[in-house]
């Protein structure tokens, strides 16, 4: 599996690293000092995970670096989004229309706060809880381009497995509903038994900007792929459009909600 690295991190946790070699300060002293764990410690300074306010503060006193360590943590707290979702989350800011398949999870723009949470808070590797904390308002400020002026088309396709984990409560689900009520969003449903083999390929999301430039972003577990490549854009449209036509229709996918919901 690659990893991601994000260079705010890496430069920050490196600066950190060598700062601390130079102290004489060992990763478990640092890591007693701001209760983490040296492993932690370790995966901050390469890189791997964000070097938190907490972290920072502390090598910065034990280190005696004087608020050049701590003067970092308004550079690191910038970044909102995983390091493979960020360009997505640039053109998602930009999109005139997107339109969005997802097979286990209900898609980011739909999710309450506790869907969000319980999802982020269960992330592997574990994620600190300012981390947590700060993808989860991420998140949630993402669902503006909901209701924003102009409005953005936006249809989400979603297969029934993904209503039915143990974390999709019936906030969720009444969630889902109150989103589909605008004239610029559409929700279908993907039942079981009307699933096709192009609606077992994985999530996907096409989207197109002010600038009439048409992407597609597809996300797994360890990569992510956006791109405006004519012929990948082409496939995953036809894929799209496929798996809309099996799903059921907007009201029909309302009622079908509407009845999970009342089963809770």
């Amino acid at each position: 599996m690659s990893v991601q690295y994000n260079p705010t991190w890496r430069y920050s946790g490196n600066q950190m690293k060598r700062w601390r070699t130079k102290a004489s300060v060992t990763r478990e002293e640092l890591g007693v000092a701001s209760n983490y764990s040296p492993d932690t410690i370790k995966a901050m300074e390469q890189g791997v995970r964000m070097p938190t306010a907490r972290v920072l503060d502390a090598a910065d006193e034990l280190c005696r670096a004087e608020g050049l360590l701590s003067a970092a943590k308004d550079y690191v707290r910038a970044e909102k989004f995983p390091p493979r979702a960020q360009d997505f989350m640039v053109y998602e800011r930009e999109a005139i229309s997107l339109w969005s398949y997802e097979v286990n999870l209900i898609p980011g723009l739909l999710q309450t706060e506790t869907y969000a949470r319980a999802l982020i808070g269960n992330h592997c590797p574990p994620l600190d809880e300012e981390t947590v904390e700060q993808r989860v308002a991420a998140r949630m400020e993402r669902q503006d381009l909901l209701a924003r002026t102009p409005l953005v088309a936006l249809s989400f396709a979603l297969h029934e497995a993904a209503l039915r984990v143990p974390q999709v409560d019936k906030e969720q689900l009444l969630r889902l509903l109150e989103a589909g009520r605008p004239n610029n969003i559409s929700i279908q449903v993907l039942p079981f038994g009307r699933t096709i083999p192009a609606g077992l390929l994985g999530p996907m999301v096409l989207l197109e900007t002010r600038d009439r430039e048409r992407l597609a972003f597809t996300e797994g577990p360890s990569v992510s792929e956006l791109t405006s490549e004519a012929e990948v854009v082409s496939s995953h449209t036809e894929r799209l459009s496929m798996i809309r036509m099996e799903a059921l229709g907007t009201e029909e996918s309302a009622l079908f909600i509407e009845r999970m919901a009342g089963e809770l």
